[in-house]
């Protein structure tokens, strides 16, 4: 059944990203990147010092999640007020620097940039390396999608890696700035312990400490030396992500989907089942980009 002539949002069903935001290892490389972000001094003390991240960080990862899937799945109205929304709370906020005394703006080009990148490359990581069908083509792709979040959170899309190289690039120039100091910690503490009721410990500690784990073994060498802590061998964290994937999407996807705000289910029924995202389209995809001659940039 064809889809109707709904808006299909900034993405739209033929992007990368319609596909690939739909996945449950969504969850793990948001967790990650969460990790990644506080090892940048400046972006996690704009964090903590704006808001009782202890107390309320279930929000915030819920918010996060909220606008991911407003800005994937939504129509382009409420894409765009997301975006607006984010950007004003930005404008109005600042941070301190402790031993400068300088005052900076949350909204500095360079800590969007850092948050930008440490999650759209987080959740292009852990996707590839947990068994989703990303080919090299479709992750440069799914990049220079972004450049479109990244302007809905104020950013200059031309100053946003486009593609694999250009992120690893980034990546190795900011590298100097980044060191795991308290507010680090303080995150690292928090995501290993989130406090939760007591009745909810024992289930804390059998499935939020591993997906935890998970998501802190799979950030890159330089974060585990920052923070302190060994990771796995590589080739085991890689057989970990697989099988946690392979697991999750056992998970009937409309079981999942049901959730609250329902972000995909609201988008299918806008624009019909052939907008129902699925790996294999993906997959199918891939298969034509990577024909000589084919495909290309949008």
């Amino acid at each position: 059944m064809a889809a109707t002539d709904g808006d299909p949002g900034l993405f739209g069903p033929n992007s990368v990203t319609w596909q690939a935001h739909s996945d449950p290892m969504m969850w793990v490389a948001g967790i990650r990147a969460l990790y990644l972000q506080a090892l940048h001094p400046r972006a996690v003390r704009a964090v903590m010092q704006n808001s009782d991240f202890r107390r309320d960080a279930w929000g915030r990862l819920m918010r996060t999640a909220g606008f991911v899937g407003t800005t994937t799945y939504g129509t382009t109205e409420a894409a765009e007020r997301a975006g607006a929304r984010v950007r004003k709370i930005h404008r109005m906020l600042g941070a301190t620097d402790p031993d400068t005394g300088e005052r900076y703006g949350v909204d500095e080009p360079g800590l969007l940039l850092w948050v930008h990148c440490a999650e759209i490359g987080s959740y292009l990581h852990v996707l590839g390396r947990s068994g989703f069908p990303l080919s090299d083509a479709h992750a440069d792709r799914y990049l220079a999608e972004h450049r479109v979040s990244a302007r809905l959170v104020g950013l200059d899309p031309g100053s946003v890696p486009a593609d694999r190289a250009e992120l690893a690039a980034y990546f190795t120039r900011v590298r100097p700035e980044l060191a795991a100091g308290p507010e680090a910690h303080e995150v690292d503490d928090f995501l290993r312990r989130p406090p939760v009721h007591p009745l909810l410990v024992p289930a804390r500690e059998l499935l939020w400490r591993r997906v935890a784990r998970l998501a802190y073994d799979s950030l890159p060498p330089y974060a585990h030396q920052l923070y302190g802590r060994p990771a796995p061998p590589p080739a085991t964290v890689t057989r970990r992500l697989r099988v946690t994937g392979a697991l999750l999407r056992r998970i009937p996807a409309r079981l999942r989907w049901q959730l609250p705000p329902r972000h995909i289910l609201n988008a299918m029924a806008r624009l019909g089942p052939a907008a129902r995202p699925a790996p294999y389209k993906i997959g199918r995809q891939a298969a034509i980009l990577d024909r000589p001659g084919e495909g290309g940039a949008d």
